[in-house]
């Protein structure tokens, strides 16, 4: 793999997906995963165990929370996500352990600050629309460089796209670079997106988008 995408969703959109009992989702940016592009599922045999981040939990819980199920423990989430992308990440140094894997993720989301980025612009959640053009100016100024932005197309009858997912991408250094794909080159997997029967897919520039505050 060349990349590593450090992906954020937006809960409110993600529990729109999936209509399953998401209580209160968090109105703030949380993780979705850390993938290397192009390879999952490397190791089959190197299972998860929630003991090896054990100090990393209560930023877990906070930043990474399961929106997905409502397991009372709360780790399959993490499971998923370690054996589909992290054995994978795990062929560089700084990745290489389930502690490392995990606490990496945690401290680029942190040095990213997603949250912070969008209020600062004065782009919140709203019941009135964005423009696409208008966020993506804000995080390629900000960051200076081009993240990917994946929306909820417009249901039946709507006009506006919804905001569900930011993706910042990373070289094999874990400096931050463009997400764009050079011609010729496909995009990685995009599967960990079906939630439900709703799909996440690149955001259109012409249409509206919303920025949901919560679950409708």
């Amino acid at each position: 793999w060349k990349k590593l995408y450090l992906v954020h969703h937006w809960p409110v959109t993600v529990c729109k997906m999936i209509a399953n009992d998401c209580q209160d989702p968090p109105e703030y940016w949380t993780i979705h995963g850390l993938w290397p592009d192009k390879t999952q599922e490397c190791n089959r045999t190197w299972h998860f165990n929630v003991t090896e981040i054990k100090d990393l939990l209560s930023d877990m819980r906070h930043y990474w929370p399961d929106l997905l199920h409502s397991s009372l423990n709360r780790t399959q989430f993490w499971k998923h996500e370690w054996d589909k992308h992290g054995t994978c990440a795990a062929t560089l140094q700084v990745l290489n352990s389930q502690k490392k894997y995990f606490g990496k993720a945690l401290e680029l989301y942190k040095h990213i600050d997603l949250n912070s980025c969008l209020l600062k612009a004065g782009i919140k959640p709203s019941s009135s629309y964005y423009q696409m053009s208008a966020i993506k100016e804000v995080l390629t100024r900000f960051y200076g460089v081009t993240p990917k932005i994946q929306c909820l197309p417009p249901e039946e009858g709507e006009e506006a796209q919804t905001i569900g997912q930011i993706e910042f991408c990373f070289s094999k250094e874990l400096q931050l670079r463009n997400c764009t794909t050079p011609e010729g080159e496909s995009d990685p997997e995009q599967a960990d997106l079906k939630l439900g029967t709703e799909e996440l897919s690149v955001c259109k520039d012409t249409l509206p988008t919303y920025y949901p505050s919560q679950v409708q």
